[in-house]
Formats: structure tokens, sequence, C-alpha cells
């Protein structure tokens, strides 16, 4: 079997989405997800141990974080691999160099690479791959065959059972925790930042931002339990936690000048002291590097603004907490006649919070949802929604045409805002004429 085309190279790739494979909380069934992975990068020729790496896991601000150490690192003049998940609008942007999708052919000879390893792979013994097994396999390989010098790796799910939980990283990074795939992760906070803090390896550094006690106390004990300096990305500086007495100067105010929204100066913090725990790994990464990679930084759909007018603001906040640093954000950084909410989110998604965070400002909501196959049924957030709401409510299917008829709604000086998940931020960005293309 041979792939010749980039759509039969994506064909191949969601052949192994399996709908019926569930996340569970039972260590047991998430540890046979590590063996599967693995056994698979085994089979693969450990291309993940032949990288010197950085990951970096979280509930929120783990993507902005990686785009920020990838920016700094690349400004040094270093070859960086950025492998990240989930795409906005081609798959290719998941694994990128120099911040440069994977080319249609280059994703082709990859998976005519990996073919044959998958084909050959023991499912009788750890089950079947996973789309997501064979993306990061895939992106290991690339990184390794074009000879990066770092590579920065986001954590797609957790991170104790993640498939970057096979790597031994340079630094371990962790950026805000809350609650968000509690089925899986667990229901509490400290269920949660167990599975975050999986990621902290033995005599390798780490650092987090300022968590909540439950979440601080469980990174903290996680890193003495494996013999990990710890150290904290506070705000006038990176300061020692556990295992470390050193205090680290940042090299530069926390203010990304592309990233917008005041949540991303402790996402800055946080990227700019993994970045000087890397320049202590080895990494040659001045701190003029750090400066202009924090200027250059960008990532999109998030707080993603669209001169108007009327403006609209694109972000992909799917949990409580990132809507309600959100609505604070657009509170200093928009200014804004009135508000109109278009909201779409995922199954799994606590919509009730998102809801309470940004409904009761809204003088108009319009509930939408995109393709995805994990999207939420329209009636179920139009239901969860309605309690916080005070302003006229109105379903549109599609996101495309939930955004032209708020824009039929708005005056100019007006806001529309775009949120709930990144698959509605990325239909919104397509939409928009602002997507990759495919």
């Amino acid at each position: 079997m041979s792939i010749t085309t980039y759509q039969a190279a994506l064909d191949y790739i969601y052949s192994f989405i399996d709908p019926t494979r569930q996340g569970s909380p039972d260590p047991s069934i998430a540890q046979r997800g590590l063996d599967r992975i693995t056994a698979l990068l085994h089979d693969a020729g450990n291309p993940h141990q032949q990288l010197r790496a950085v990951v970096v896991a979280g509930t929120k601000g783990k993507g902005s974080t990686c785009v920020m150490i990838e920016a700094m690192a690349r400004a040094a003049g270093l070859k960086v691999g950025l492998w990240t998940s989930p795409h906005l609008s081609s798959y290719r942007e998941r694994i990128q160099i120099d911040r440069e999708p994977i080319s249609q052919q280059q994703l082709i000879e990859l998976v005519n690479a990996v073919l044959p390893v998958v084909e050959g792979f023991d499912v009788a013994t750890y089950g079947r791959p996973s789309t997501f097994d064979i993306g990061f396999v895939m992106a290991m390989r690339h990184f390794v065959v074009e000879q990066v010098d770092l590579a920065v790796v986001e954590v797609g799910l957790g991170g104790r059972y993640d498939a970057a939980a096979t790597i031994t990283p340079l630094v371990a990074v962790i950026s805000s925790i809350s609650y968000d795939h509690m089925a899986i992760l667990g229901p509490t906070l400290d269920k949660i930042a167990f599975n975050k803090a999986g990621i902290i390896r033995s005599g390798q550094p780490a650092i987090s931002v300022p968590q909540q006690a439950d979440a601080a106390e469980v990174i903290a004990a996680e890193a003495q339990m494996v013999g990990a300096p710890l150290w904290l990305a506070a705000e006038a500086a990176v300061e020692p936690w556990v295992g470390t007495t050193t205090r680290l100067a940042y090299p530069a105010p926390p203010q990304p000048a592309k990233l917008h929204g005041v949540f991303q100066r402790e996402n800055a913090r946080l990227a700019m002291g993994a970045t000087l725990l890397l320049r202590r790994q080895g990494i040659p990464i001045t701190d003029d590097a750090i400066r202009r990679g924090l200027a250059e930084a960008w990532w999109p759909g998030r707080f993603e603004v669209i001169d108007g007018p009327p403006r609209i603001l694109i972000d992909g906040a799917h949990n409580g907490d990132s809507a309600a640093k959100l609505w604070q954000a657009i509170e200093q950084e928009l200014p804004h006649r009135r508000f109109i909410l278009v909201l779409g989110t995922s199954r799994d998604k606590d919509i009730a919070a998102i809801a309470a965070a940004l409904a009761p400002h809204a003088d108009h909501i319009i509930i939408t949802r995109s393709s995805h196959p994990k999207a939420m049924d329209l009636d179920r957030i139009a239901a969860e929604v309605e309690p916080f709401a005070s302003a006229p409510m109105t379903i549109v299917p599609v996101v495309a045409e939930a955004i032209a008829t708020a824009r039929t709604l708005a005056g100019p000086d007006d806001l529309i805002c775009v949120t709930g998940s990144l698959f509605v931020a990325g239909a919104a960005r397509e939409a928009l004429g602002l997507a990759v293309a495919d």
C-alpha cells in the first residue's frame, strides 16, 4: 500500500478515529493508552528519544506558551519544531518547523514512512493506534529527519498518560490548571493537577505559573517525589519552589505584542521562565532573543481581533475560567457599545460555566456549532445558556451564517465575540477568510 495524494494521507490518518473509544479516569485504562503509544514509538525507532524537547501541559494557555517559547528559541537562530493540537483549519498546522506548517508532500511522505509501522503493530496486545498516536509519531519522526535543534511539544490531554509523557523534557512546563475534561482527568482540581504534573521528570527542571492551592500542592509533591527542581513563574521573577534556591530575573516585561488579553501576561512569564531554564540546560537563547521572540509570537484564535466596523473577536475559551478571563480582557482592552455573543462548544465542556461568565453581558446571543463530531447540540447549548441570559437568543446552526447574522445585528461600535471552543474559532476564521489553506 502506498499513499500518493494529500487527501489519501488525511483519509488514512483519520481512518483511525474511533468514536466508541472514550477516555476514562481509571488509571489502568489510561496506562494502556500510554503503553500503546510507547510501543508504537518503539516500533518507529523511538524518534522522541533523539530530540531535545520542552513539554507544556496545563488546562489553558499551554498553546500560547508553546508558541512564545518557540518564537524565543527561533529568534536565537535555532531550528524549532512545534507540535500542537487541535488544529484550527488544516491538519498541517499540528506539525510545524519554524512556524511553517508541514507541506502536503511532506505529510504524504510521513504517512508512507509510518504506514508499515502501523500495519505491523501488535494490535492484539496494545489495541489499535489512534489518530492522535499516529500524528504524534509522525511529528517526532519529522523533527528528527529535519534535525530540529529544539522540539516544543504541547500535551494533548492531561499529561501523565498523554503521548508527550514518553518524552524526558529538558524543561517541563505547566500552565494554568482549572476544571476541564473532568470525566477523564477527574472531578477535582487535585486529580486534574495530578495528571498535569505527570510530565515532570527526575533531575529535570520544571516550572509552573501560580496555581490554586489544591493544584499547587500536588505539583510540589510530584516534583519532591521524583527529585525535580521546581520553579514558579511569579509576578516579578522566576522564584524557587522545590529543590532550588536561585531567583531568575525576567529579561523583558511580560507583554507579548501580538498576543492580546491580560491573561497572556501570565503565559509570557511562564514562557520566559521556561526559556531561561532551557538556557541553563545548554540551549543558547540570549536575553535579546527572548525579547524579540516575545514581540513576534502570535497564535491564531486566541483573543484574535479582526478590525471592523464592527470588530470581531475570536477566542477559543472552552471552560468557565477561561471564559471569565476572556470577559475581563474584553472589559480592559476592547471598549464597545453592545456585546453580541456567538457561542458554540463541545459536548464535554461545562457550557453552564462558560455561559455564566459571558451571557449576562450580552445584548444578543447567537447559538451555533462547528461541524466537528464533538460539537454540542444546539438545543442543549440554548437550554444551558438561557438561565444566565437576559438578552434575545437566536439559534443559527452554521458558524459562517451565525457571524453573518451577528453582523446584521451589530452597529459600528459594537463587538461581536465568537467563542466556546477552538473548533468554533477555526470555523470562524474559515468564514472570515483567515484559515490556513489545506
